[in-house]
């Protein structure tokens, strides 16, 4: 990271550059004789009362004193990725949020107020696409108000680490009060790669709707009702597979939970993948990866050509397997709650 102009260290950025993505070194104090150094890249948020906030594309908060920094610059936009397909954050969050629909939708400006009796944060939480055609604040409060009208925690998803996400938002989500709980990388591939993956999809049942056998295997079927199938059914081209336990010997119990499972979500060019799981004492046997070459196949019968999934991250193990298939982040999301 270069700062200097002349041999001299700079810092070229003011309270201005508040939106701009931006790359500062700051002194810190390492107990040692001598000066230490950190850089920190990201978004400057604010820059208020000799301190500067930056929020980076993991969703942190860095927060530094003016009188610290020894360099500062505004940085270009991080470079394209060199694989996968190319898209916007925009197009994502359109894409992904018609992949898992609310059962209840409202309007709040350019924002949406999602719910679903609570079933996952993603449709029970508001999805900032816009100005809410409010002051922040006045916002926050309409989104308070609505879910408690519902019995619901008020949730907010952003993103952050592409251009065009919303650090901004999430150091405003901070200033009054709301706290990130979860979150989670939002991955995008070449879909023919994963559908030529080794693996015998014949082992693959692919239905339009989740059955019994699904819905067993499923960990978030905590709460059954007809809300929960709303969500899963959502979409515009919805499938689900199945790859059922074990049949043969005595032993058998043919009502078991399937082996593994998976849904994928069919729109356009975009094919999405969620809920693939694996039962405990079936694991290293490639199950998630045949579930997940099936799936694609029948995605790219459709016409899709690019795959997105989400990962939490704190899932090593999934994000080790999407890592093997070429899947690569492209951006973050988070859901801040209300305190």
């Amino acid at each position: 990271m270069e700062f200097t102009i002349g041999g001299r260290l700079e810092v070229r950025i003011t309270p201005a550059d508040v939106g701009k993505r931006v790359s500062v070194r700051r002194r810190t104090d390492g107990g040692g004789t001598g000066a230490e150094f950190t850089d920190v890249v990201g978004v400057l948020t604010s820059w208020d009362n000799g301190v500067l906030s930056i929020t980076r594309k993991s969703g942190e908060s860095v927060h530094i004193v003016e009188s610290s920094l020894v360099a500062g610059k505004v940085a270009p936009a991080a470079p394209a990725r060199r694989r996968g397909p190319a898209a916007s954050f925009g197009e994502l969050a359109a894409v992904t949020a018609r992949a898992w629909q609310p059962v209840e939708s409202e309007a709040l400006g350019d924002w949406r107020l999602h719910a679903a009796g609570g079933f996952t944060r993603r449709a029970n939480s508001a999805l900032p696409l816009g100005d809410p055609g409010l002051p922040v604040g006045e916002a926050l409060g309409r989104v308070r108000d609505w879910y408690e009208e519902r019995g619901l925690p008020a949730y907010v998803q952003t993103a952050t680490g592409a251009e065009g996400t919303q650090e901004l938002l999430c150091a405003e989500l901070e200033r009054h009060g709301w706290r990130r709980e979860v979150s989670a990388e939002v991955r995008i591939a070449a879909l023919a790669p994963v559908g030529d993956l080794e693996a015998d999809v014949r082992a693959v049942r692919l239905t339009r709707e989740p059955d019994a056998a699904w819905l067993a295997r499923y960990q978030r079927f905590s709460t059954p009702g007809p809300h929960v199938l709303r969500v899963l059914g959502s979409g515009p081209s919805v499938w689900f597979a199945t790859v059922p336990g074990d049949t043969d010997g005595p032993d058998a119990d043919p009502g078991a939970p399937p082996a593994a499972i998976g849904r994928c979500v069919v729109d356009g060019r975009w094919a999405g993948f969620m809920a693939v799981e694996v039962a405990p004492e079936q694991r290293r046997r490639r199950l998630a990866t045949t579930v997940m070459a099936a799936l694609a196949r029948r995605a790219l019968d459709e016409g899709a050509s690019a795959a997105w999934l989400q990962v939490e991250e704190d899932n090593e193990g999934a994000r080790a397997l999407y890592d093997g298939m070429g899947f690569a982040a492209h951006h973050r999301y988070h859901h801040y709650r209300s305190a």
